[in-house]
């Protein structure tokens, strides 16, 4: 994270093409043990009734805690800039978001 890089330091990053694609999720399975967090990113997609895990990262509790920070961060500065983030789903925190209005394919 920016923070941690001490003035006069600099990090080179290697970010291969085939990951600099992205992988969309639009769900998060995070579970944790004594000594590391597992985070699993999912996609859902319409009239699919089997999602999949796209991407699963594993973390140590320290670095867990600073992405929860490094996100917080962000959400507060894309806030300040474009307003409130609607969250419609977050009744039911058990419950992945299902609702996405399309038809139920036909053949």
């Amino acid at each position: 994270m920016a923070e941690e890089i001490k003035k006069g330091n600099q990090l080179s990053i290697d970010l291969p093409e085939e990951v600099a694609e992205g992988i969309y999720s639009n769900l998060a399975i995070i579970s944790h043990s004594q000594t590391e967090f597992v985070v699993d990113f999912v996609r859902l997609v319409p009239n699919v009734p089997k999602a999949k895990v796209k991407s699963r990262i594993i973390l140590t509790p320290t670095h867990a805690k600073r992405l929860l920070q490094a996100l917080s961060d962000n959400v507060r500065k894309f806030e300040a800039q474009h307003g409130p983030i609607k969250d419609k789903g977050s009744n039911n925190q058990n419950m992945p978001p299902m609702s996405f209005n399309t038809p139920t394919a036909m053949a």
